[in-house]
């Protein structure tokens, strides 16, 4: 066999190769990887799922039903009083005192100033 038929031969065998080990190899490793990602959402949505349950029971007592109705909604049982303190309001302060203004003249235009200094020296 001539060395140009061997070298079409290993390429034939080496793209084999590639499509038969390397490719499957990367789809099963990425595969694996899906999987552990999607049991780590899986763990932790049966922990959030518990936590959940566990206030939903709680959530179910007349204890505590009567507590948030109390402390969300100031709701009160039939014959008592409810009392709301209402902080009490700052006084308003003063308004600043009034600061006589000074009215400063306009300084003086440049053609008026030239036109004053020309008189001056003719008379």
């Amino acid at each position: 066999m001539s060395s140009k038929a061997r070298i079409a031969v290993a390429s034939v065998v080496f793209v084999g190769f590639l499509f038969g080990a390397v490719f499957p190899t990367r789809t099963y490793l990425a595969q694996r990887k899906a999987i552990s990602a999607a049991t780590e959402r899986l763990n932790l949505f049966k922990e959030q799922n518990g936590r959940l349950e566990a206030e939903a029971g709680r959530l179910q007592s007349d204890q505590e039903i009567e507590r948030i109705a109390r402390e969300r909604y100031n709701l009160v049982k039939p014959g008592e009083e409810a009392y709301a303190i209402v902080p009490v309001p700052k006084p308003e302060a003063p308004p600043p005192p009034l600061r006589p203004t000074t009215t400063r003249p306009a300084p003086p235009h440049p053609v008026t100033t030239w036109l004053r200094d020309t008189l001056e020296r003719m008379f």
